[in-house]
């Protein structure tokens, strides 16, 4: 797989609004009819690509963004009923379902496609197995969860593709079971195989704490003292702010502003440019769930660490092969994208809220994450039978 480093891309980039045609889909891995169309205004606002240098008018689009791609913490939205009813907000999130069905309530349809076929599950971390907290550092997944994944996987190659560093997301969920990729995708630890050739520069042979071989794929590895420099200017540059958040994700930075007093939220991307201006062509801003995050300008994603895995694992250009991607945040569309274009398999998005999404089904919370993976390995166990 080709890798190139575009020196000529924006600092700010973030991704493009996604189109409602779900044209060019093959009708076997369509969930819904295309007419189930909505009104729009059901959807999180989702900010167009912006390029050049971040001005005041482009800060002010940013905390547009953050604003508008951050719902309200529980307590609040119940302080609100003057202004949405629980009832509205149902009737809301089930017209939304109509395009993006309950994967608990569609899964006879999921596994009549995935009949005869080896299915291959990715997931996502904060948000998909863990719920989202205030303090990243405390995201800890459930006892009951970790069982869940773990025998999910004596079942079905099984990765975990997240944001967080792979060390630190692989401390967190501590199953040497699985394929953990960190830093969106950009440090993958998968099985050696000969596919993956070994004079790649991306590429290195290691071992993992069991002492079995494996590749670790970093492409973005020249990267590691920049974004090493950039975590200690941004700790420096932030200290003052309260409730702010800097955490070293290896190879990128996130800036988690979720404790942070909302009238400081445009300090924070001041702050954050004011780094970033000083590498103008290699490196990139995105926002997610209430994170800021500092990322190489490489061609690499969620959805090309997918289709990586799927090489490492043996299963890529397969007929018989059905990935299922499982995440809730905006970096998981990548992955969303790559399967529902290639006709490669399903996203599933986990959010409580409508938005729009490369995703063909969805799940509200990691607690309808865990029943959906107790019924994938019921229905292996029976169709064992």
């Amino acid at each position: 797989m080709d890798l190139k480093t575009n020196h000529s891309a924006p600092v700010l980039t973030d991704p493009a609004p996604i189109s409602k045609s779900r044209l060019g889909v093959h009708s076997s891995l369509l969930p819904y009819s295309p007419s189930g169309a909505f009104p729009s205004d059901l959807f999180l606002a989702i900010p167009r690509k912006k390029t050049g240098v971040l001005d005041d008018v482009r800060a002010c689009s940013w905390l547009d963004a953050m604003k508008s791609s951050s719902p309200p913490p529980k307590w609040m939205a119940k302080e609100s009923n003057n202004e949405f009813s629980s009832t509205d907000t149902d009737v809301a999130y089930r017209t939304w379902q109509r395009q993006y069905p309950s994967a608990l309530t569609s899964f006879e349809q999921i596994v009549k496609s995935a009949k005869g076929k080896r299915i291959a599950l990715f997931l996502d971390y904060d948000g998909t197995l863990s719920p989202i907290v205030d303090n990243p550092d405390c995201a800890f997944m459930s006892d009951a969860m970790r069982a869940v994944v773990k025998n999910v996987a004596k079942y079905f190659p099984t990765a975990i593709i997240s944001g967080r560093s792979r060390d630190k997301v692989y401390e967190f969920v501590g199953l040497a079971e699985l394929y953990y990729a960190g830093s969106h995708g950009m440090d993958i630890m998968g099985p050696v195989r000969q596919s993956i050739p070994n004079d790649n520069a991306d590429t290195i042979q290691s071992t993992d704490k069991q002492g079995k071989e494996v590749n670790l794929f970093q492409p973005a590895r020249e990267f590691l003292p920049m974004i090493d420099a950039v975590f200690h200017s941004l700790m420096e540059n932030t200290k003052e702010i309260n409730g702010v958040k800097v955490e070293n994700n290896k190879f990128c930075v996130s800036v988690h502003y979720r404790n942070v007093d909302e009238k400081y939220w445009a300090v924070v991307v001041q702050r954050v440019h004011e780094i970033l201006k000083q590498y103008p062509t290699r490196l990139r801003l995105t926002h997610g769930r209430k994170v800021l995050e500092v990322r190489p300008v490489i061609d690499w994603d969620k959805g090309k660490a997918v289709m990586f895995l799927l090489e490492s694992l043996g299963l890529s250009n397969c007929e018989d092969v059905l990935p299922i991607y499982v995440g809730d945040d905006r970096t998981d569309e990548d992955a969303f994208k790559e399967l529902r274009e290639g006709n490669h398999g399903y996203g599933i998005l986990v959010s409580s809220v409508p938005k729009e999404s490369k995703a063909f089904y969805s799940l509200r919370d990691p607690s309808e994450v865990m029943e959906f993976l107790k019924s994938f390995v019921m229905w292996k166990q029976s169709s064992a039978l």
